[in-house]
Parts: C-alpha cells; structure tokens; sequence
C-alpha cells in the first residue's frame, strides 16, 4: 500500500526489477543474460508478439555491436544462426546482412574490348590491375574517400593476352605474364609507366605464373612445360629447378621457400638455396590456381570440376570444401577478403561470383551480373567492402555494400 501511494503521489510508477536487470544486461553487453531475462519479462508482455520483437531488437542490436567492435565471424553467426530462425522482419535482415559485404555492383568497366581474365588489387589498395584477352594492362586507381575506380594507366605491347598479373612487395612494379603459349613476360614500372624488363629465356618455354620474393628483389615464373626460374629485375636468371610442370607459383614470406602447384596434382614446396622439396598438397583433380592467406597457414584452391578447397599447409589437411561454384578445367582465381580475411571468393562459370564465410561451406552470396565465366575476383586488402570481379564478358565489376539510405536520397533528388 505504501508503495502504490508513493506512486501515486508522484505520478510514475516503479520499473519492474525484470526489467531493470534487463537493462543492465543490454547496457553492459552481456547477451546471454539479456535473453534469459526475457523469459521473466513474458509474462508481463500484453501481446504475444511483443516478445519477439523484443528479442529481435535485442538481437540486432548485438549483431551490430559486433561489427561495430570488428568481430565479423561473431556477427555473422548472431545473423545466420539466431536473427534468420526467428523468421521476424525478414526484410530488415535481407538489410543488415548486405551491410558489410560488397554485394552490391558499384561500377562496371567496359575498357577492356576482349575477355578480361585476371584482376588484382595493389597491396596498398589504392590501385587495381586488369589483364585482358586484348593483350593490354589497364591500372586504375581507388578513390580515397568514395572508393569509385578511374583508369590511370594503360600498358601496351605485349604480344599475347595477359593472364596473370603481379604486384612487387612495395606496388612499384607489376609482372604480366600470357597464356600456355606465351614465353616472355612483361616487367613494369607503374609509376612510370615505363617497360623495365622484357624477359625471355627460349622460345620453346612457357611462362604463365610468377610470384615475387618478399624482398622485392627476385621473382620465380614458370609454366607447365617444364620451366621453373627465380630472377632478378633485369630479368638475368638466378636459379632453375628442372622439370617443375608449374600451374601456379607462391612464394613463403621466409624467403626461401616457393610454393608450385603442377601438373600432378599437388602442390610441393621448393627451397632455393639448398635444393630440397617436399610434398604439401595432394588433390586427386589437377589444382588449376591457389592462393595463400596473409599468414601463410592456409591456401585456397581452385580444384577442376571439384570447386573451392581450403587447405591447411602447416598441418597439411583438407579443411573444407565449398559449395555452388561451378569449375570445370577453366582457370578461375579465388580470393581471401574482409576483415582478418574471415571471407572468401570466387569467380564461375554459371557467370556468378560467389562468397562465403571461412568457416562455412554454403554461400553467403551469390553475385549476379556477369553474362559469361568469371575468371578471377580480387578483395581489396584495405577495404574490406571493395571487390573486383574479371569476366569472359569482357567487364570488370566492382562490387560495394549497399548504398545508404541517405544516399539514395541523394541520388534521387538529383
């Protein structure tokens, strides 16, 4: 009684402890809590769906916090795992699952007037390298604040299409190497835009990879009949390993060690400076590209009619197989991206650029747009919400997050 009449007397009423202690939970972030609280709060709900909505409420704004603080795998399962099942505002959560991932087709470069076959981000992020069927290199360059992608540079005179680029350690000087018949490859200075080095051994070899020493000093190249070499930027021959059918090159961050994936199926790792190998990968498809995370522990392969594998180098394991991609024996180039590298990607040829979480075989996304094979995607290593995508269709897609409603408002009265 006299509770009620101090309540009267002063015009408000007494928060229920339930809901104070609720409070306090979502104020401290303590989620766990939070929800076993409104348990407590069910009954003083007036409406069944009330608690619902309470509990989505209390799950976005958790998922927020978590991007928020960087936790993306954390974020993503709360959106998958907890928000998605509750089957409540599926258009709001259509919404926040778009809000950090670039699935949303942001530019499309026509330059091109061929095939586009292979793309890459510079390792500043502030560039982007195109090679095309049209036997140029076009680098464009990022703006800073919006993100959008101007042509800077075109490199002419190869003499074959451009399959496979490369960027040096410090962005200086990118490698464009052709296709299977292709025995030169193009050393460039992109400041300058002037030709360094054009580096041939014999007519005979094919150099259709390379990937540069973490010294910026030497790179490795080779090709599938047979040639396997480590050379300075003048191009002069430094070492060779003989009979290396190479697919794909990647060079350890000791400085010694290479990686090559070859003709056998595998990928082994070959040690310059005292001439020994062993094995690392075996797959029972042939590897038709791989890349390696920043860290060096795990490795992304593009497996013909097989997909997307993730391998573990150090303990040298098969960790997971991704689902949807379409690889058939064309060469498709896969990436790490996004915050600590927590997403990966892939071209396809269904036309469709897929994405997934590190730790989860089925998509997240499928990207759309493209009308023929997407032959390589590049996640800028900067921008975690940037992605380039290279297609038979002879486009370049950039792909961003989904544009915010302000600007759309923006956009609209324009």
């Amino acid at each position: 009684q006299t509770v009620d009449l101090l309540m009267q007397e002063a015009g408000c009423r007494l928060e229920h402890p339930a809901a104070t202690k609720f409070r306090n939970h979502i104020m401290e972030g303590e989620w766990d809590k939070a929800e076993n609280d409104l348990s407590e709060l069910k009954g003083l709900m007036h409406s069944p769906n009330a608690i619902v909505r309470m509990k989505f409420l209390l799950l976005q704004q958790k998922y927020l916090e978590y991007l928020e603080d960087g936790k993306v795998l954390e974020a993503l399962q709360v959106l998958r795992g907890e928000l998605t099942p509750l089957k409540y505002n599926t258009d709001r959560i259509h919404v926040l699952s778009g809000k950090q991932f670039p699935c949303y087709t942001q530019q499309i470069l026509t330059e091109h007037c061929n095939e586009v076959w292979f793309c890459k981000f510079s390792n500043d992020g502030t560039k982007l390298a195109t090679g095309s069927k049209d036997t140029t290199v076009i680098v464009w360059q990022v703006d800073p604040d919006t993100h959008q992608l101007k042509l800077w540079r075109t490199l002419e005179g190869h003499a074959y299409g451009v399959s496979y680029l490369a960027w040096s350690p410090d962005d200086l000087y990118l490698i464009a190497c052709g296709p299977d018949d292709c025995s030169e490859l193009w050393l460039w200075n992109v400041q300058t835009g002037e030709l360094r080095t054009k580096m041939s051994q014999s007519h005979e070899d094919s150099l259709t990879s390379v990937a540069w020493n973490p010294d910026g000093k030497r790179f490795v190249t080779g090709g599938q009949r047979g040639q396997f070499y480590q050379c300075d930027l003048d191009g002069n021959l430094v070492d060779s390993w003989e009979g290396v059918r190479v697919q794909c090159l990647w060079c350890i961050s000791d400085g010694r060690t290479v990686l090559a994936s070859d003709t056998h199926q595998r990928i082994r790792a070959y040690n310059f400076e005292d001439l020994t190998d062993r094995n690392i990968v075996q797959e029972d498809h042939p590897i038709m590209s791989f890349t390696v995370s920043k860290t060096g522990r795990l490795a992304l392969l593009n497996v013909a009619t097989q997909g997307v594998h993730l391998w573990d180098l150090q303990d040298r394991v098969l960790v997971r197989k991704y689902q949807g991609v379409t690889q058939g024996f064309y060469t498709i180039h896969s990436c790490f991206g996004g915050h600590n590298e927590d997403f990966i990607a892939s071209g396809s040829e269904d036309h469709k650029v897929y994405i997934w979480h590190k730790r989860s075989e089925l998509p997240i996304a499928e990207l759309t747009g493209h009308t023929r094979t997407v032959n390589c995607v590049s996640w800028n290593p900067c921008v975690p919400s940037l992605m380039a995508s290279a297609s038979d269709d002879g486009t370049v897609r950039v792909w961003g997050p989904a544009p915010s409603l302000h600007t759309q408002e923006v956009d609209t009265f324009n």
